[in-house]
């Protein structure tokens, strides 16, 4: 595989059958309800982190938490994840055909799943599984529920797939449901991640030492971890011919998409970024986009100090010899780090900065790690037109997946709102 990216690409003209287009966003984040929530917090520069001890007594630090969790259907068949899944879902797919609805795929990820639910008593007391508590704990805990919840919710016959591959769970997912779609499985795709604040998790990222104590800084040289965070994102996908037949507004095109894996280490990046290097250009080569034409990269931007480090290695492979520095941030800074729906809910985040024309900075970002290839934002808010950007995902085990957007100007509605 080459190791420089070109600067520009021959423009590769659109086939509507085999262009993939998001039509809705459905979105429950520390910010609310809906993607216009999430708007509204985000331009304003809100973060959603506050002390951890509200949520888990034992713990100092940071979380980002869903305050008002919207009511769904047998909640007490459910975790916490399954609710914030279904409530996305719901939110995504409003308006839409009941019979369309039923012949579509869903493709959930998730990482934590019924870890929430999982009491001390149940964890080590085998005998408390035969519990009423233990049965109810059972019933929500296989990470396959979160997708099966949906479908079930929803009354989806088509295929459920569930997703886990660590932090990167939620891109993944809308990469295997465009993939699906490419190959005329389903005329629709109900896609995303959702995950829960979980006291098991954050035992293990504890345990790891890769928590800030304070409000997170991805990217500054005095970085020192992560915040975690919960929510779930959902994206309506649907080749770009079957969304103008229906005559769907069309939010933005995902227009390349890849993964790979480092086979490097358990919990690790590797050190010169070189898998997620590769995934990003893999999608771009799909999307027929050069580094030039990227305007924006939402970057994974953990802020523990290996996983900065190698992502400012992978960005300088693929963006050495751009006309400028190429810009990025981490919205983690904003939501925490929501385990396996970050990679959807960044990819929402990544089409708010289309259609919007603004370029999010990392907050609390003081001194930046310095690169001559990459301009990672700070300070105000800027308004910038883009005509591409990447949401990139790594996670634990090595996976990787890039995601490249693209603006869908004569496709979207007349009043331009984020969640049109």
């Amino acid at each position: 595989m080459p190791k420089t990216t070109p600067k520009t690409t021959p423009k590769i003209p659109i086939d509507p059958a085999r262009t993939i287009a998001v039509t809705a966003l459905g979105v429950i984040s520390p910010y609310g309800i809906g993607s216009s929530a999430l708007e509204a917090g985000l331009l304003a520069g809100q973060s959603c982190l506050s002390p951890a001890a509200q949520v888990f007594p034992d713990f100092s630090g940071c979380v980002a938490r869903v305050e008002a969790l919207p009511a769904v259907a047998h909640p007490q068949r459910s975790s916490r994840s399954d609710r914030l899944a279904m409530a996305a879902a719901e939110n995504a797919c409003a308006g839409l055909d009941p019979e369309l609805l039923r012949q579509s795929g869903v493709v959930m990820a998730t990482t934590v799943a019924g870890l929430t639910e999982l009491s001390p008593e149940v964890a080590v007391d085998p005998a408390a599984w035969f519990s009423r508590a233990g049965l109810a704990c059972g019933a929500a805990y296989p990470i396959s529920r979160v997708a099966a919840a949906v479908g079930e919710h929803l009354g989806v016959d088509g295929p459920v797939c569930a997703v886990s591959a660590a932090c990167a769970s939620g891109a993944v997912s809308l990469a295997l449901a465009a993939n699906m779609l490419l190959d005329g499985e389903v005329p629709l795709a109900i896609a995303g991640g959702s995950d829960a604040l979980s006291e098991f998790t954050a035992s293990g990222f504890h345990s790891l030492q890769s928590l800030d104590p304070a409000p997170c800084r991805p990217f500054d040289t005095n970085r020192q971890g992560l915040n975690l965070g919960e929510g779930a994102a959902v994206l309506i996908l649907e080749t770009l011919a079957h969304a103008r037949a229906r005559g769907a507004a069309v939010l933005a095109l995902l227009r390349g998409w890849a993964m790979t894996n480092d086979a490097h280490h358990t919990t690790a990046p590797q050190p010169d970024g070189d898998g997620l290097a590769a995934a990003m250009r893999l999608a771009m080569e799909m999307a027929g986009v050069g580094v030039d034409e990227i305007g924006f990269v939402n970057a994974h931007g953990t802020g523990t100090p290996l996983n900065d480090a190698a992502e400012t290695r992978c960005y300088e492979q693929v963006f050495r010899g751009r006309s400028t520095p190429i810009p990025v941030s981490s919205t983690k800074s904003y939501t925490g780090h929501c385990l396996g729906a970050a990679g959807a809910l960044e990819a929402a985040i990544a089409i708010l900065a289309l259609r919007r024309g603004v370029l999010l900075p990392t907050l609390r970002l003081e001194d930046p790690i310095e690169s001559g290839s990459v301009e990672y934002l700070r300070g105000p808010l800027r308004h910038q037109p883009i005509a591409a950007a990447i949401s990139a995902s790594a996670g634990f085990g090595g996976s990787n997946a890039a995601l490249v957007f693209g603006k869908a100007e004569t496709e979207c509605s007349g009043d331009g709102r984020f969640d049109a």
